[in-house]
């Protein structure tokens, strides 16, 4: 029986390419094909430019295969399985083929990536591995120069802004709230009617060269940017 190939979810990180694992970029050294979703055919995969200068560096580079299924950021979950049955189509292909496939992913695999979606429908019938990587808020709490935690206090991630967040304050210590440049106005307001001392940062496209980091809540608009909230006891 041909052996098949196993998937392999890389986390590479927040931006900065030198935040990648010693294991990620070994792997991405010798691995055959790389799987990058990006959200549309106009745009270039962050996670792409990320391990560029690592896979460029390789002597078989123009023997890559580089494969760039489509995941748009669009609410319809009809739509969107589709889009990752096919991604998912693709790699199995690759996987029958006794070929390994890496699918890279910004931040950590395990959380709100996009790696997820191809994971589940792969995993009863290939071998999965996951590298871990570096997520957004910890490399953002690294900008800030602050701590997310101490001692037991509680730390939330918020995906989302949205009717869950004024309970989510009452037993949070700290917030990371992600891709806070949504709705901005709003979220402040929400955020200044918990009436305690506290700290706020937004990191916009962390350890990336264009970085910046704002004391507060950014009033700016690109798609990469982290509020983090600190409640003082």
């Amino acid at each position: 029986m041909c052996r098949r190939g196993t998937l392999i979810g890389i986390g590479v990180g927040p931006g900065d390419t030198e935040l990648l694992t010693l294991k990620a970029a070994k792997l991405l050294e010798e691995i055959q094909v790389i799987c990058s979703p990006k959200s549309s055919k106009d745009k270039e995969s962050i996670a792409l430019s990320i391990v560029d200068p690592i896979i460029r560096e390789r002597e078989d580079y123009d023997e890559l295969t580089i494969l760039e299924p489509l995941f748009p950021m669009i609410e319809n979950k009809k739509k969107l399985e589709k889009y990752w049955d096919d991604a998912s189509q693709a790699i199995a292909d690759y996987l029958n083929k006794g070929i390994d496939v890496a699918f890279i992913t910004l931040g950590d695999p395990s959380i709100f990536s996009t790696f997820s979606y191809v994971q589940k429908r792969l995993k009863d019938n290939y071998t999965v591995k996951v590298i871990p990587g570096i997520t957004s808020f910890t490399a953002c709490a690294s900008a800030c120069d602050i701590p997310l935690v101490e001692k037991n206090q509680v730390l939330t991630v918020v995906p989302k802004i949205d009717d869950r967040l004024e309970d989510i304050m009452s037993y949070s210590d700290s917030i990371v709230l992600m891709k806070t440049s949504r709705n901005p106005e709003e979220l402040e307001k929400l955020i200044e009617s918990k009436n305690k001392e506290k700290i706020i940062y937004s990191v916009e496209n962390c350890t990336r060269d264009e970085e910046k980091v704002i004391e507060g809540f950014s009033k700016d608009k690109p798609y990469l940017t982290t509020t983090l909230v600190k409640f003082i006891d």
